[in-house]
């Protein structure tokens, strides 16, 4: 049984050797690159201000979070639900180090995330399959033909359940709920009830239009001026 946990976290801002603090973490639960439906979702109260710029970015103000509890109330809970999994992270330098930052906080006997969980960047693994494009989470739910129309702010368990949809069709999968599922039950919809839109299987063939060969060598010879001018040459005339 392979299990993995797709995560996101908000914070109160961008450096956690600043001081800054996680408000909020988002996973949801696949087996066998299916959605489970189990997720662990907590707010968190940090015990200090959140930066402007970021309460721009997840909308989460400080007096909301007053009666949330501490991230030291819901530690084991959170190690408990990830713990032997394979986490599955957009950008994970930046959660895993907030997480680790948390975790150190409460002594050394809580370690850090790597000791319990491996880890792999869907940020790296789009950038490798998606080379020289944008691969921020909106852009691949776009690539990928996934709603995030509900996405006007970021938030952890939104996010995580977008990603969990764009990394499933990225690596050739499809998004399913539960682990029962028969072959004809519907696919590609999430927890939240946003599902992927499908082109229509009655749609005509496209027509393929070929370039003549003058266009061909002007086009070649349009690379070879651009080789010329940089050293920064990412393609092959004959790939």
């Amino acid at each position: 049984m392979s299990r993995q946990i797709v995560l996101d976290t908000e914070t109160t801002g961008l450096e956690p050797s600043q001081g800054h603090r996680i408000i909020e973490i988002g996973c949801v639960e696949l087996v066998d690159r299916k959605l489970t439906g189990r997720h662990f979702h907590q707010y968190i109260n940090p015990e200090r201000a959140i930066d402007e710029g970021a309460q721009q970015v997840h909308g989460i103000t400080l007096e909301s979070l007053a009666d949330k509890p501490v991230f030291a109330r819901i530690a084991d809970d959170f190690i408990a639900f990830v713990a032997g999994a394979e986490l599955v992270i957009h950008n994970a330098p930046f959660d895993i180090g907030f997480l680790n930052a948390e975790l150190s906080l409460l002594g050394r006997d809580k370690g850090n995330v790597e000791q319990r969980c491996a880890i792999l960047d869907s940020l790296v693994l789009a950038r490798q399959m998606h080379p020289g494009q944008r691969n921020s989470l909106d852009a691949l739910c776009k690539r990928y033909f996934i709603d995030n129309s509900q996405r006007d702010l970021h938030g952890a368990l939104l996010d995580a359940e977008l990603l969990a949809e764009v990394y499933l069709l990225m690596t050739g999968g499809q998004v399913g709920l539960g682990l029962g599922e028969e072959d004809g039950a519907e696919q590609g919809t999430g927890r939240t009830g946003q599902s992927i839109r499908r082109l229509p299987s009655d749609r005509p063939p496209l027509k393929i239009i070929r370039a003549s060969q003058q266009e061909l060598d002007a086009h070649k010879h349009r690379l070879g001026e651009i080789e010329d001018a940089s050293d920064q040459m990412v393609w092959n005339f004959d790939d």
